[in-house]
C-alpha cells in the first residue's frame, strides 16, 4: 500500500505570520506548529520539517515495529537539536519552539511521533479516532476530570504546551506503531482546525471526496467557525501500490516561504531607514572673476558650463543613489504586491499547478513561481479545461485558486 496524499496551509484572518509548516509525501505525513512569537516560531516549525521531511523514505522490509519508531523518534531529535543550534547562534530566538506530529509508513504500518498539540486522526469505516494526545495543560486538566473537553475548547490557558521542540528540554515524544488498511484516511492538522471544529465536523467533512477536497473544505470550514490561528491540513489515503497517487511531495505553510527568494527591501534597508542625505544647494551666484562687469557678459556667463569643482562628484554620487533608491523601492513594492496573487495554469510536470505571483515575465525575469502542485493531471482534463489551463487564469486569494482547481476537475474532468 502506499498514500496518496494532499496538503494546504493558510494564515488565518487573524494572524499576520504563518507560523504553520506541514509536510505530505508518499511515506511521511508530518505537520509543525511554531510557538514563540516574536521568538519566531515561524522559524522553529520550518526548521523542524526541514530535517523532518529526510525521513520521506520507504523504510526497508523487514523493519520491526521498535525500529520504525526508533527512525521517527530520531528525527524528532535531530529536528529538536537543530532548533537548539539557530538559538545559540542568533539569541533572539530564545523562547522558539515547535509542535510536532509525524507519521511514517512502511507500506503496512504507520509508526506515529508526536509532541505538543497538533493532531493526527484515522477516518476508518466512517468512525473518526485521534491517534495522538495533547500535551497541554489543559488535557491534563481533561485527564484529571477537572473540566470538560466543551471546557477546555474556551479555557484561558488552552494554548499552554507542555511538551514542544526547542532544543532545551530534554524531548520526550509519545511513539506508537499502527497497522492501516486500505480505505483508511489520515488526516494531520495544526489547532487552528481542531480547535474549532468538533469531532463530528471534522469526520463528516473528512468523509467527502478526494485529499485536495477535503484540505480545503477543512481549511474553509476552520475560517468560517471563527479560527483566529493560522489553519493547516494534510490528508492522506490509504491506496493500492498501484493506484494512482501523487508522487511529488508537499510542503506547505512557514517552511514553503522560507524557500522564497529574499525579499527586495533587504538590498535598501539603509536607505530606507537611514539617513538619505540632502544635496547641497547649487550656488547661483557666479564665481568672482568669470567674467567682467559688462551687464550682456555677465547675462552669458550665467549660463555658460563652469568648471565643476571639487564636491561635484560628490552631489553626483549622491543623486545616483537616491534615484538607485527609488527605483528599488517601486520595484520592491510591485515585487511584494505579485507575492498576494494566484494563479492557475499547467506545470511543466504535467500537473495543474497554483502558481504565486504574476503571469509574466519581464526583461526575461520570471515574476512568479510554483505554490502548489495539484494532484490533477492536464492531460485528463477536456480539450476546453486544457485551453483554459494552459493560457493561465488569474484567481487572485490562494484559496480562491484551490477552490477553482478542484471546480475544474469536477466540470472538465470527466468530459472530453
Amino acid at each position: 500500500m502506499k498514500l496518496a496524499f494532499a496538503a494546504l496551509s493558510d494564515v488565518g484572518r487573524i494572524r499576520k505570520d504563518n507560523q504553520d509548516s506541514g509536510y505530505a509525501g508518499p511515506w511521511l505525513i508530518a505537520i509543525c506548529d511554531g510557538v514563540g512569537g516574536a521568538a519566531r516560531g515561524d522559524i522553529a516549525s520550518a526548521t523542524a520539517i526541514g530535517q523532518i521531511k529526510r525521513l520521506d523514505i520507504r523504510p526497508p522490509e523487514g523493519t520491526s515495529e521498535d525500529d520504525l519508531m526508533s527512525l521517527v523518534a530520531n528525527a524528532l531529535h535531530r529536528a529538536h537539536d537543530r532548533i537548539g543550534e539557530l538559538v545559540e547562534v542568533d539569541p533572539n530566538l530564545n523562547g522558539t519552539s515547535t509542535t510536532a506530529t509525524i507519521g511514517l509508513f512502511d507500506g503496512s504500518r504507520f509508526a506515529i511521533g508526536h509532541v505538543g498539540d497538533s493532531r493526527a486522526y484515522l477516518l476508518r469505516g466512517g468512525l473518526l479516532h485521534q491517534l495522538s494526545k495533547d500535551h497541554t495543560f489543559v488535557q491534563s486538566l481533561v485527564d484529571d476530570g477537572r473540566i470538560t473537553e466543551e471546557e477546555a475548547r474556551v479555557h484561558p490557558h488552552k494554548n499552554l504546551i507542555l511538551n514542544a521542540l526547542d532544543g532545551v528540554r530534554d524531548l520526550d515524544p509519545d511513539l506508537s506503531v499502527m497497522d492501516l488498511e486500505i480505505g483508511d484516511r489520515l488526516l494531520f492538522c495544526s489547532d487552528g482546525v481542531n480547535g474549532f471544529l468538533t469531532d463530528p465536523r471534522i469526520a463528516d467533512i473528512l468523509g467527502t471526496s478526494t485529499p485536495s477536497y477535503a484540505t480545503v473544505e477543512l481549511l474553509r470550514a476552520s475560517l468560517e467557525a471563527g479560527s483566529t490561528d493560522n489553519v493547516t491540513c494534510l490528508v492522506a489515503d490509504v491506496v493500492e501500490d498501484d493506484a494512482p497517487a501523487p508522487t511529488m511531495p508537499m510542503t506547505v505553510g512557514a517552511a514553503a516561504e522560507m524557500r522564497r527568494k529574499p525579499s527586495l527591501t533587504s538590498k535598501f534597508r539603509g536607505h530606507r531607514m537611514g539617513d538619505t542625505g540632502e544635496l547641497e544647494p547649487i550656488d547661483s551666484e557666479i564665481p568672482e572673476g568669470a567674467v567682467d562687469s559688462d551687464p550682456a557678459e555677465r547675462e552669458q556667463a550665467r549660463y555658460a558650463l563652469l568648471a565643476p569643482t571639487r564636491q561635484t562628484w560628490v552631489r553626483r554620487v549622491l543623486a545616483l543613489l537616491l534615484i538607485v533608491g527609488l527605483f528599488w523601492t517601486a520595484v520592491a513594492g510591485a515585487y511584494s504586491w505579485t507575492q498576494t496573487r494566484y494563479f492557475v495554469k499547467g506545470g511543466g510536470d504535467g500537473y495543474v499547478t497554483i502558481y504565486r505571483g504574476i503571469n509574466a515575465n519581464v526583461l526575461g525575469l520570471q515574476l512568479y513561481d510554483a505554490y502548489e502542485t495539484s494532484t490533477l493531471k492536464v492531460s485528463d482534463l477536456s480539450s476546453t479545461g486544457q485551453a483554459t489551463v494552459d493560457k493561465g487564469v488569474d484567481k487572485g486569494s490562494l484559496t480562491n485558486a484551490e477552490t477553482w482547481v478542484h471546480q475544474l476537475a469536477s466540470q472538465f474532468g470527466a468530459a472530453q
